[in-house]
């Protein structure tokens, strides 16, 4: 008789749950869902924050992610031919793809890249009820709904597929690095960490009983919100441009100003939901970003206050396709858009989407 083994049990465990759903089919059967965008009202003018490049062509696209909701983006391509390696971007954490992502996206197109720039599934012009929520299941999820559409344009080679995060989605794009093999390079750029920020606060200042006291804050919330039939939002930026802290001030530099402002963006508004945080404080995002196995390159700004999450993310990657760059002088937001190193970037995806 043989010995079973931890990976034939759990075969067998999977096995027998699936015979029971399927058991339990025989008498209610049930049909596979079908992916059904939901239409979308995309505006038609240019309204980004960049100027438009006469270099590639441009259009608004919409793809469907796993949990049935349609996201909005813009596409930028090449004005030449051929297969293209393709890379989808998001990014930051509360902005939307007429900001910075519609950037790095653009730029990226005319170096010869196709690109989509998406807005997460909640914000902006994308699908998702409530609005203004985060999730790192879903938001994760978008990234691979991006690479579902990529993979299935006949322009693209689908085996020359990478994704791009920024700020808050750089963390995402690990995340969903780990888990979506089709993804053969990842840049995350001027990354947070998303889950470390919210259950330990900025430089882990936050301790056990400071999380529940804030869980037991926002849950307080979730009762008021029911109660009252809306969601409180968070709060943006304040009015007027704070002294202190400074990396704030720099936020306020860039979504409250001309240099940044979007009347669809959190950040230049009304911010997030207020629980919108609950979830992530429970799901660490990098828990497995040791077994990413395709490229990675870390971008941060030397004198960003958020360095540390990169530095601290690429101590658990492994291989050598890991790399992480520090740009000199630059601070969260100078790589939103002022001192971006697209020379590097575009080097790296050109070696690892080859």
């Amino acid at each position: 008789m043989a010995l079973s083994t931890p990976e034939t049990l759990c075969k067998a465990a999977l096995t027998a749950s699936l015979s029971l759903c399927a058991a339990g089919a025989l008498a209610a059967p049930v049909e596979p869902s079908s992916i059904e965008p939901e239409p979308l009202k995309l505006t038609a003018e240019w309204d980004k924050v960049f100027a438009q490049s006469n270099r590639v062509a441009h259009e608004k696209i919409t793809f469907v992610n796993r949990y049935g909701i349609t996201l909005a983006a813009d596409l930028y391509k090449p004005k030449t031919g051929g297969s293209f390696a393709a890379i989808a971007v998001s990014g930051p954490f509360g902005a939307v793809k007429e900001q910075s992502s519609g950037l790095y996206a653009q730029t990226l197109a005319e170096r010869g890249f196709l690109t989509i720039a998406f807005d997460p599934s909640f914000t902006g012009e994308s699908g998702g009820k409530p609005r203004y929520v985060a999730s790192p299941d879903i938001n994760t999820e978008d990234f691979s709904a991006a690479v579902d559409y990529l993979a299935t344009r006949g322009d693209v080679n689908p085996e020359r597929i990478g994704i791009l995060g920024i700020c808050g989605w750089g963390g995402m794009a690990l995340n969903a690095a780990a888990a979506d093999t089709r993804i053969k390079a990842t840049v995350a750029s001027t990354m947070y960490d998303m889950s470390r920020v919210n259950a330990r606060g900025y430089f882990d200042a936050m301790n056990e009983e400071g999380r529940y006291e804030l869980r037991k804050t926002l849950n307080e919330r979730r009762t008021l919100d029911y109660k009252a039939g809306r969601y409180t939002l968070a709060g943006g930026l304040p009015d007027e441009r704070p002294a202190e802290p400074q990396f704030v001030a720099d936020y306020w530099d860039y979504y409250k100003t001309e240099r940044g402002y979007h009347k669809r963006s959190l950040n230049s508004n009304g911010g997030w939901n207020t629980t919108s945080s609950l979830s992530f404080i429970n799901m660490p995002l990098l828990t497995y970003a040791g077994e990413i196995r395709s490229a990675v390159l870390l971008v941060h700004g030397e004198k960003a206050h958020s360095r540390y999450f990169s530095e601290d993310a690429f101590k658990l990657l492994k291989g050598e396709n890991k790399s992480l760059v520090i740009v000199p002088g630059a601070n969260h937001t100078d790589l939103y858009d002022k001192k971006i190193p697209f020379d590097t970037i575009e080097n790296f995806f050109s070696t690892y989407l080859k």
